[in-house]
């Protein structure tokens, strides 16, 4: 009997061992998983019921507020512009929970994270919080919404000396006042909906989807050459339609069977595929990925939003052969892409080599309007220098005055740019442009991506992602 007590004893020990160790590793070493997982709608349930701030477009207009219901959730969070804003905002829903702007900063709108002042601001019952302004300018949010229609893809648009986001489109997308009713089956629905659609509405595509930049990437490949190898950027490529791979059957053809070569200005303003394949195989795959790398890829970006993707570029393990090589020089292969990335791209060469983080908060006033946080400009990455940078430009500029961005380019302003199409399935392909102006003195940089555009040529991009570019550098000029 005293053998099976002490047995029992031992067994009600090493469970309560168990109990006691697994009570901490939730408390303490998984808290901030836990808590933070959009699963956990209890911060939700919490926040439902309680005031809480404004979220203002960078000229005041008011993107979400709440209002007094008599229900039991006593608050209801309404988006004014319905889902113009959806891929920056995000939403706020009792039933699951909340992302962009709304999870990112919910502490300060729910008044959680707030500012003492004094003592009577401690010991005060009264409800406090913080309205959160944003970069976003709703002229040119407005533009890219317009100028994208109802083409699958996404606008980025940010400010390259602060890394100020400006404007975040993407189409397909959703109505967030759909997700923060009060009618909890009603929501049930709309979200079932969202997520049965194969178009996925609610993905914010400007930063939380890769695609294959196809030639846009040619600019990062064009930055290796002229910071690493001058003799590259000067050396004079021959005419040809395919580029021969050796130790394969593969070539690496021009689109339609086009003849280019010459200059790196010159491959550069046709997108000529042969020229930068074999410009690629030149550098070699270790100076490519590295150059990838120098720009961000295979980081996620510090935006301030929840989970932004981290663009891929193939491990040098991946490089082996000449396809593989030259594929991934021309932005094609496995190398993928968020519209966020594409645009940093820009906004390096259009800020003197260094990629600022990019940011969509403003700044955080309390309830009697004091600021109590602003954004801060911090450089990212440096993947060239200032002359480099230049250089850069100068032939940027000749792909939109006498190259294949031509319909990118603005009156009365000088527009530098590089087109791209991606080729997904059959004759179809993504259709790309990164872009920034004026020239001189740079004050916005974009990229714009539809998708899966049929009729595959090298001018794809060109033709239907150069004139959305060009209304929204018009909007954020004007």
């Amino acid at each position: 009997m005293d053998v099976q007590i002490r047995r029992m004893g031992i067994a009600l020990m090493v469970l309560f061992g168990l109990l006691f160790a697994q009570l901490n590793n939730l408390q303490l070493l998984q808290a901030g998983r836990l808590s933070n997982d959009p699963r956990n709608t209890r911060a939700i349930v919490i926040d439902f019921s309680r005031e809480r701030g404004r979220i203002l477009a960078a000229d005041g207009t008011v993107l979400a507020d709440s209002v007094p219901t008599d229900d039991e959730l006593k608050r209801l969070r309404r988006y004014p512009e319905g889902p113009l804003y959806s891929p920056v905002l995000g939403y706020f829903s009792f039933n699951f929970g909340s992302d962009g702007v709304e999870r990112e900063f919910s502490a300060e709108l729910a008044g959680r994270k707030v500012t003492i002042n004094n003592l009577d601001d401690l010991l005060s019952a009264t409800p406090r919080t913080n309205d959160v302004t944003l970069t976003i300018q709703p002229a040119v949010q407005k533009a890219a919404a317009a100028a994208l229609g109802n083409r699958r893809g996404a606008v980025v648009a940010l400010d390259p000396r602060s890394g100020a986001v400006l404007a975040m489109v993407s189409f397909p997308t959703f109505d967030p006042n759909t997700l923060a009713a009060h009618d909890l089956k009603a929501v049930q629905r709309a979200w079932a909906g969202y997520q049965a659609d194969p178009a996925k509405p609610m993905l914010p595509r400007p930063y939380r989807e890769r695609y294959s930049p196809g030639s846009t990437f040619k600019v990062v490949t064009a930055s290796a050459a002229i910071g690493t190898r001058p003799d590259l950027a000067a050396k004079s490529y021959p005419p040809t339609k395919a580029l021969d791979l050796k130790g394969t059957s593969r070539d690496l053809p021009n689109f339609g069977g086009s003849t280019c070569g010459g200059t790196l200005p010159d491959l550069l303003r046709v997108s000529c595929n042969t020229g930068f394949g074999q410009l690629g195989l030149d550098l070699g795959g270790q100076a490519l990925r590295d150059e990838a790398l120098s720009f961000g890829w295979d980081e996620r970006p510090p935006l301030d939003l929840p989970a932004p993707a981290a663009s891929g570029f193939p491990g040098i393990s991946e490089l082996r052969t000449q396809p593989q090589v030259a594929t991934s020089a021309i932005g094609q292969l496995d190398v993928t892409a968020s519209p966020l990335q594409m645009a940093l791209v820009s906004s390096a060469v259009a800020n003197g080599g260094t990629i600022v983080q990019p940011h969509v908060l403003s700044r955080v006033t309390d309830m009697q309007g004091q600021v109590v946080r602003t954004a801060e400009t911090k450089a990212w990455k440096q993947p060239m220098t200032a002359e480099d940078a230049s250089r850069l430009k100068d032939l940027m500029v000749g792909v939109v005055q006498q190259g294949t961005a031509g319909r990118a380019a603005v009156p009365g302003v000088s527009v530098a740019a590089k087109t791209g199409t991606a080729q997904t399935t059959g004759d179809k392909a993504h259709a790309w442009i990164t872009a920034f102006a004026p020239a001189a003195e740079p004050t916005v940089a974009v990229a714009v991506v539809v998708e899966s555009q049929p009729g595959v040529t090298e001018a794809t991009g060109g033709t239907i992602a150069a004139p959305i570019a060009q209304a929204v550098l018009k909007a954020a000029l004007g």
